[in-house]
């Protein structure tokens, strides 16, 4: 198998026996030649006000507690974001505003998250996304997230003992999420549930587990700014989570 096979991911995931190894199994991965072209030439050409930095230029893992009953499934890491600082959500507007509303709400140690060496603390919850590293404009291919799917099916089942509910934020990671479920066993109602904000699904496994899938709308600049999305507005469904996961 070549460095950039559509394989490499399923390779990786299925030999971690742990969150900690998928980790480092995810920070390996080079199956998505766009995608390592765009990420190392943001890592190299730099953002002005981030000159002095020194970028992640990697795939980014996901960030959590490894017994979490709640998973937030994001979109896929900002080049200046994730890229730039090697964890999820982290150094960007969008973080900005889901942190400070885990912090709110009791499951995020401090309201804001600026590097991987900050401290923070996430509590009962983990943070991933469908597509680990990032793309141009924001926008992955249908392809590279199919290609990075393994990944997301792995984490899943190694979070299986514990985990309740899965928050999605946006309509991507929402249409991510059931695929990877649907391939995982889980049955899901026909029609296929629609995205949308507080859009509430409970899925059965044959083995008797249920997963209860929130949607939220993405915290990107284009709904915070306009006011689509709000701080009370996020914070109703992570309190919704933290309900279901007490539950």
């Amino acid at each position: 198998m070549t460095s950039n096979s559509p394989g490499m991911p399923t390779l990786l995931a299925d030999k971690a026996t742990s969150l900690a190894a998928l980790d480092e199994a995810i920070i390996t991965c080079t199956a998505c030649p766009r995608l390592v072209t765009w990420r190392e030439e943001c890592a190299r050409v730099k953002r002005a006000s981030f000159s002095s930095e020194e970028y992640w230029g990697k795939p980014i893992p996901g960030f959590g507690d490894e017994n979490a009953n709640i998973v937030i499934v994001g979109l896929a890491p900002a080049a200046h974001g994730g890229n730039r600082t090697g964890r999820m959500f982290t150094g960007d507007r969008s973080g900005d505003f889901l942190f400070a509303s885990l912090f709110r709400v009791g499951l995020a140690s401090q309201p804001a998250s600026v590097s991987r060496n900050d401290g923070l603390h996430l509590r009962r919850t983990r943070v991933t996304a469908p597509v680990h590293c990032a793309p141009p404009e924001n926008k992955p291919t249908s392809v590279e997230r199919m290609t990075c799917a393994p990944f997301l099916a792995k984490e899943l089942q190694l979070l299986a003992k514990t985990l309740k509910v899965a928050v999605v934020l946006g309509g991507f990671g929402w249409q991510a999420l059931l695929a990877v479920l649907r391939q995982s066993g889980w049955t899901i109602p026909r029609p296929q549930p629609r995205f949308g904000h507080a859009a509430t699904v409970v899925f059965t496994h044959p083995d008797g587990r249920e997963l209860t899938l929130i949607g939220c709308f993405h915290p990107s600049q284009q709904n915070t700014f306009t006011g689509r999305l709000t701080e009370p507005m996020m914070d109703t469904i992570f309190e919704q989570a933290r309900e279901v996961a007490d539950s």
